[in-house]
């Protein structure tokens, strides 16, 4: 009987590594929080799109236009608007976003090339048709990415308020000051070609606005 009893669980044991490998390609994304960086810092960047998008913003999307204050896209097809200057080391992203559709899709770029898609980490709240919230590393349909935020869809005309942090190999995200995934990366993207945030966008119409970058190093 003691010999059953521990195959028994030798055998529940092998099961449960098992599920674990094959439901492990996409991790529930972690809810520790201390919430560093998420308040102060030294603003090194803003921009209100009072003026266009001038000489800080590159694309090779012409569909991206400012109008009113706010940044809008639709249907660019991953053809991201790409901030030239590099971000600190220690930084706070912030930014408004907004979807005028069902589809939801609000989705950015961070910690990349400045020019490449996948070239950093892929954040999407309302993915595949406001199925899906993600973040991923230089893959968004890669078998490491980061699900979570259950049951949380973009509402239509809804404007949210959008906090990207990194004090250290965490990548923190933060949607109307609470937080929404986190990507705890044990190689962070840093350095030479990972230093640069951008607007991204596939089909949906969505809206940008009061974009800011702090150091939050200092």
């Amino acid at each position: 009987m003691k010999e059953r009893r521990i195959r028994s669980r030798l055998l529940a044991l092998v099961a449960v590594l098992t599920l674990g490998g094959l439901w492990g390609c996409e991790r529930e994304a972690a809810v520790e929080d201390d919430g560093a960086g998420l308040e102060g810092g030294e603003l090194v960047f803003s921009d209100d799109f009072s003026e266009g998008l001038g000489d800080h913003w590159s694309t090779g999307f012409d569909g991206w236009e400012v109008a009113d204050g706010v940044l809008t896209v639709e249907g660019a097809r991953n053809d991201a608007l790409w901030l030239q200057q590099p971000l600190p080391e220690q930084f706070r992203v912030s930014f408004t976003a907004r979807s005028d559709s069902e589809e939801g899709d609000l989705k950015f770029e961070i910690a990349g090339d400045g020019a490449t898609h996948e070239s950093g980490y892929v954040g999407i709240f309302g993915g595949w048709n406001n199925r899906l919230n993600i973040i991923a590393r230089l893959d968004e349909h890669g078998d490491d990415r980061h699900v979570g935020a259950a049951g949380q869809t973009v509402e239509p005309g809804r404007t949210y308020q959008m906090d990207v942090v990194r004090t250290d190999h965490r990548l923190r995200w933060y949607v109307d000051g609470e937080l929404f995934l986190v990507y705890d990366d044990p190689e962070p993207l840093r350095g030479e070609g990972h230093g640069h945030f951008g607007f991204n966008n596939w089909n949906s119409p969505v809206t940008f606005g009061e974009f800011q970058v702090f150091d939050v190093g200092r």
